[in-house]
């Protein structure tokens, strides 16, 4: 039986019809990935299943009994609650209570003594001291300090905070909406790992091809308005989509072709006319009933780069530059690089490790603390802004775009504003609206077309792949790979850093700034690291968080380290101690073969298609798998402790 069922469900803004007799449903442990365009109503879908938003017609139907959680897309600005306190919200009564008791007991006063006795017997009426037990459990299996408020984490934390409220609840279904949104790449990382154990059935909105490709068994696309279900990986889907679209475009030639021929026969002659066959003259009105309704699919993005002269051969020359702040607060030492004409770079690190502080200094905007910076001639620099704070939210795209212009020249041709706009998907209804009622994807497309306006020899991009569709992503990955300019690039979208950059600097947080060639892949096939996967308290985990598919997981896996370091250090146990430490490697060689083994399984395209019974056995034995082999490194990591001392 389907764990959620949604039937004809259909809403409409005015005249454009958002959904239109959407269906879908969605089995239990399934991860759906929802795609389409920007502005074809994904997160509205998603707003409709968790009873957000009321739709026009149809029904939302949720298996009896089960419960629905919702990590949010937006992350809050000012939260001055404790982690604690955010978490324990999930109970929305005993939340309020156990809050209210956590806070108390911090402090020491008769009076707050008084009110947390009270509290302690509402607490024992609504049994929430098992609630404040699962709370304090997953703060604990997370890594968040409980005491510590939202405002003070950075937004790796604070998705840690949010995902543990929504699964603290352990619910049957999960609703995400772009959950890789502004995250760095470690903190991706731990959002996958994470979500992999998650047991639940998952319906979520990315635009991250590497996060779509490891999480989804299921794609379904949103488009004019119907939900098309793909039961294929991210790539088969890909694929299929593309014959779709070829085989929808072939049809539609043919029919329009048939009503060409049909209409030049109702124009017939009046001899013609009295022996018409009215059979066919209804016929005829129902297929220009029929193209009269085919709703067509979107244009897709067109644009391109207006190139300035070429900058001289040299654009930057760093020579054992560094930079500190005031405070103390180096971020870049005994740096050398040489960036050339042409050079497409891609800078990675994670969040408040200096990335844009470094652009700064190669463009020139902040000097060198020590060192020297040489930069090149005649440069002209565009820049791409994360928090899109070039644009002026109560403009129109149009004010913002050619600010009281009727016609701007692209590339030696002169262009009228409105149609420039439409390259990038915006109506002269659209240009007309102003920006703070635009969507994230719409913002993003009006920064490119404000970017892309002005005649520039070195693109700057700061993360340039937040709320953008992804076909809008590959067109920009191609224009980009076309430039004949210089590209800097700060992404933490693994894909997109792959298909465009030629050179990777990763700055590790601590002034370092190190040079690679090629993209992400290439850096992590070179040896490159994050700071917590190298210091990580778990050594299973170094490794493991940048595989993209559940079953690559036997890569490099701990066993190997495990043999190692057991050779080394077993000789202060006992002979029995001694005899179990040596085991344990092949057992966690076996058991990590047998989890990697039973991902593979669970991840293939038709795995949930399969007798129900059979699915449910497959994942509870992944289930325990998983468990054993925790108990087992767990017991290695004692003894170890045990041969160290």
């Amino acid at each position: 039986m389907p764990l959620l069922t949604l039937e004809k469900i259909s809403l409409a803004f005015g005249m454009h019809p958002l959904l239109d007799g959407a269906t879908l449903m969605i089995d239990p442990g399934e991860r759906v990935c929802l795609l389409g365009r920007n502005g074809e109503g994904k997160s509205t879908l998603l707003k409709i299943v968790s009873g957000e938003v009321t739709p026009d017609g149809g029904v939302v139907r949720l298996e009896e009994g089960s419960v629905l959680s919702v990590l949010p897309q937006s992350l809050p600005s000012d939260d001055p609650r404790t982690a604690y306190d955010v978490v324990a919200s999930a109970f929305p009564e005993t939340g309020a209570v156990l809050a209210e008791f956590h806070r108390l007991s911090q402090q020491a006063d008769e009076a707050s003594m008084d009110a947390m006795m009270k509290a302690q017997e509402r607490i024992e009426t609504l049994d929430g001291w098992r609630l404040d037990q699962k709370v304090t459990t997953i703060l604990g299996q997370y890594g968040i300090e409980p005491d510590r408020t939202l405002n003070t984490l950075s937004g790796g934390w604070q998705r840690r905070v949010l995902l543990a409220k929504a699964l603290v609840a352990e619910p049957d279904i999960l609703l995400l909406d772009e959950p890789t949104n502004h995250l760095d790449v470690p903190a991706i990382a731990w959002l996958e790992e994470a979500l992999a154990q998650f047991r639940g059935a998952m319906l979520f909105v990315s635009h991250d091809r590497a996060f779509i490709r490891r999480m989804a068994t299921r794609v379904v696309e949103l488009d004019r308005g119907q939900l098309v279900s793909f039961s294929a990986s991210y790539d088969r889907y890909l694929e299929l989509k593309e014959k779709a679209l070829e085989d929808e475009d072939r049809q539609n030639a043919l029919f329009d072709k048939r009503l060409k021929q049909e209409e030049t026969w109702i124009r017939q002659g009046i001899k013609a006319r009295r022996t018409r066959n009215m059979g066919r003259v209804r016929s005829l009105k129902a297929m220009r009933e029929e193209h009269r309704q085919r709703r067509v699919r979107g244009g897709t993005a067109n644009f391109s780069v207006e190139e300035a002269a070429k900058s001289g051969k040299l654009v930057a020359e760093a020579r054992n530059a560094g930079f500190a702040y005031p405070d103390g607060h180096r971020v870049v030492q005994g740096m050398n690089l040489t960036i050339i004409r042409g050079d497409k770079i891609g800078l990675v690190g994670e969040n408040g490790t200096g990335k844009t502080t470094l652009v700064r200094l190669l463009l020139g905007e902040l000097q060198p603390t020590e060192g020297d910076i040489r930069l090149g001639t005649n440069l002209k620099v565009a820049y791409f802004d994360q928090l899109r704070g070039e644009l002026d939210l109560e403009r129109n795209a149009l004010d913002n775009l050619a600010e009281g212009r009727e016609f701007i020249d692209i590339n030696g041709q002169s262009k009228h504003v409105l149609g420039y706009l439409q390259e990038f998907l915006f109506t002269p209804e659209r240009s007309r609206s102003p920006v703070r009622v635009f969507s994230g994807g719409e913002r993003a497309r009006l920064l490119l077309a404000k970017l892309f306006s002005k005649p520039a020899n070195i693109l700057v991009l700061d993360e340039p792949t937040n709320d953008l569709d992804v076909e809008t992503l590959e067109l920009l990955e191609e224009q980009l790979a076309d430039f004949k300019g210089t590209v800097i690039v700060i992404s933490h979208d693994r894909e997109f850093l792959d298909n465009v950059v030629t050179e990777t600097i990763f700055l590790d947080g601590s002034g370092n700034v190190q040079e690679h060639v090629g993209g992400y892949t290439d850096w992590r096939r070179q040896g490159g690291r994050f700071p917590a996967e190298v210091s990580g308290s778990r050594p299973d985990k170094q490794d493991k968080r940048d595989k993209t598919n559940p079953a690559a997981k036997q890569a490099a896996p701990l066993a190997e380290t495990v043999v190692q370091s057991a050779k080394q250090k077993t000789t202060r146990l006992s002979y029995k101690l001694k005899l179990e430490l040596d085991q344990l490697p092949g057992q966690i060689e076996a058991l990590e073969q047998e989890v990697a083994d039973l991902q593979a399984a669970v991840a293939a395209p038709d795995f949930y298609s399969g007798p129900a019974d059979e699915v449910s056995a497959t994942l509870e034995r992944m289930s325990e798998t998983e468990s054993r082999l925790e108990s087992v490194i767990e017991r290695w990591m004692e003894l170890e402790e045990q041969a160290n001392q």
